[in-house]
């Protein structure tokens, strides 16, 4: 159980902290409420009444939600790489390209077929 108490003091103190943010906040910060500032935010356009049960997203929206997350993956995968690139040698180093040259076929694809025009 020793091994594992700074872990846990590490995780008391973490959960102290945001606890405390949030709760001095609330106590400590301006409280001018106004019409503008209750409204939902939407990127500095004026929101639009949605129907009961949600409005429908286009599907560019889930598109572009996939492409991040697609190549948010292939930066994972990079950083262990780079870490150990010494240990790995000419067999890392070939690995390597062929991923990212996987990834960029990938890219060139969405590319020409438009999925990255925010229109």
């Amino acid at each position: 159980m020793n091994a594992y108490a700074p872990i846990l003091v590490l995780g008391a103190i973490a959960a102290a902290f945001a606890v405390g943010s949030v709760t001095m906040a609330s106590l400590t910060g301006p409280k001018r409420y106004n019409r503008a500032k209750l409204e939902a935010y939407e990127c500095g356009i004026e929101p639009t009444p949605q129907p009961v049960g949600g409005g429908r997203f286009p599907i560019k929206y889930y598109l572009t939600a996939m492409l991040f997350i697609v190549f948010d993956i292939e930066i994972v995968f990079l950083y262990p790489w780079a870490v150990t690139f010494d240990a790995l040698g000419i067999f890392g180093l070939v690995e390597m390209l062929l991923f990212i040259a996987t990834v960029f076929v990938a890219y060139a694809y969405v590319w020409r077929r438009g999925g990255l025009e925010w229109d």
